[in-house]
């Protein structure tokens, strides 16, 4: 099972962001992972339009969004115009969830859901049969640093045990180290958003840490 590795652009440095791009790529990631934040339904705001747009245009990789926001669906076509390959949505913060999923497929994307921490498996399940990325927050959604949620460890079970039933991926977002990937990885887990537990701040280059994320 290849493992999906996905960089959190929200970590990058956007001093020279066509340089993190070409070594982010030239390093042999699979996705780029692009957050956005409105204030409202996370307490923080994340990368801009522009930003995104950049990055979509720049790259020879595919993008995915997460959307930490209020009403998803009134944006999603916005995001597949600029070229994103994944839109991402909360439950929570759609009133209808179900539409939004099917409006994301619609526009040419592929969906996706995020199961916050205090969300269940039970709560979830009569979308999984709309998507194609189910990503499991192993913190609260919003900002980067956090610590990892052990108890969360029981719902990747949950959902690796039904991801062939119903032909999703399973992805973390949140705290991802280097041994929780491999940890992980062993359950059935395929993506991960790298941030700065595994990828970003560090004295290797990215070519050698994604080398060695690829080998856990």
């Amino acid at each position: 099972m290849k493992k999906l590795l996905c960089p959190s652009m929200m970590c990058a440095n956007f001093g020279n962001l066509e340089n993190e791009i070409r070594k982010l790529e030239e390093s042999g990631i699979d996705i780029f992972h692009l957050d956005v934040m409105d204030g409202s339904f996370v307490p923080n705001f994340g990368m801009g339009l522009q930003d995104i747009e950049y990055i979509c245009k720049t790259a020879n990789k595919p993008c995915d969004v997460h959307l930490m926001v209020v009403n998803p669906g009134a944006y999603v076509k916005k995001f597949a115009q600029l070229g994103v390959k994944i839109i991402y949505v909360h439950p929570e913060s759609d009133v209808h969830i179900t539409r939004t999923l099917q409006m994301i497929k619609d526009a040419g994307a592929q969906a996706g859901i995020v199961v916050n921490p205090g969300t269940s498996y039970e709560s979830v399940k009569e979308t999984l049969s709309l998507v194609d990325y189910v990503m499991v927050m192993s913190v609260n959604p919003g900002f980067a640093g956090q610590k990892y949620l052990n108890f969360v460890d029981d719902k990747f079970k949950q959902f690796c045990a039904k991801k062939e039933e119903f032909g999703y991926k399973v992805m973390i977002d949140g705290a991802c180290s280097p041994e929780r990937i491999a940890m992980l990885s062993s359950i059935g887990v395929e993506g991960f958003i790298l941030g700065t537990s595994a990828l970003f701040g560090k004295e290797k280059s990215y070519q050698e840490i994604i080398k060695e994320l690829r080998g856990l």
